[in-house]
């Protein structure tokens, strides 16, 4: 057990469908659904982490390579999906990718790499899988705090992480007619391998972590736990009336 599981099985019987769900928050909200009783299939592009994943799920769930910002090979996903699990109940769409630069620093296949994984691939990945979503099913889009508050070198990211929010606003008011609920899940200084893949030195590693800690009110860094307990609170049917916010995880670094 992962320690998210409360004795529930909200999820029983539902297949959930995580983009990105191989490390980080993408990894423990998925066990997260498989002790709450659901199928799992993970996505992500590391075969070696995608391994462990698949092990930690066993018969709970399978892991399949795909990368999100290549579309062809999105739709190939969704196509085996459809064909091997009928259809999907969840789509949590983890996936992403960051790195600080400032405006001097930004070039163009920067600024291409950043919103083909972070927004344009989302994008496709929703459109894709609508054909599978089952009735009542829910859709949830990982953006990040970055798009509430101005950090310096953050522009790129942050932009992409505002347009994931503005989708979760604009799908959840189209897609309520068909049953189907869209909200956006913002964590803040959440403590994920995501910190270490940039292109910060470990010196920087270590100054950004002593920052974060003296500015979040809380005085830490969240756990990927704490935020998987997040989105499976908005994939289940607690949030049956909840579609198009933005869910702020943050230890509350924004709002204070």
């Amino acid at each position: 057990m992962t320690g998210t599981s409360r004795g529930c099985a909200r999820f029983a019987g539902r297949t959930v469908l995580i983009l990105g769900g191989n490390s980080g928050i993408g990894r423990a909200s998925a066990l997260a659904f498989a002790d709450e009783g659901a199928f799992v299939i993970v996505t992500g592009r590391n075969p070696a982490t995608l391994d462990d994943v698949a092990v930690e799920l066993g018969d709970r769930g399978r892991a399949l390579q795909s990368d999100i910002s290549d579309i062809a090979a999105t739709q190939r996903l969704m196509a085996q999906v459809e064909a091997e699990h009928g259809g999907i109940d969840v789509l949590f769409v983890n996936a992403g990718t960051g790195a600080f630069r400032t405006i001097e620093q930004v070039d163009e296949a920067f600024y291409d790499d950043i919103l083909a994984i972070n927004l344009k691939g989302p994008f496709f990945a929703v459109k894709y899988a609508l054909d599978l979503m089952r009735a009542g099913g829910s859709i949830v889009l990982t953006s990040s705090m970055g798009h509430c508050t101005g950090i310096p070198g953050n522009s790129v990211y942050a932009a992409s992480k505002a347009g994931l929010r503005s989708l979760a606003r604009t799908f959840g008011a189209e897609l309520v007619k068909r049953g189907i609920r869209v909200n956006c899940f913002s964590p803040g200084p959440i403590d994920t391998p995501l910190i270490t893949r940039g292109e910060m030195s470990e010196q920087e590693i270590a100054g950004f972590r002593t920052m974060i800690c003296e500015r979040v009110p809380m005085g830490r860094f969240g756990t990927a736990e704490e935020a998987a307990r997040s989105v499976l609170y908005l994939a289940s049917d607690d949030a049956s009336f909840v579609t198009g916010i933005d869910l702020l995880v943050d230890g509350g670094i924004v709002s204070f």
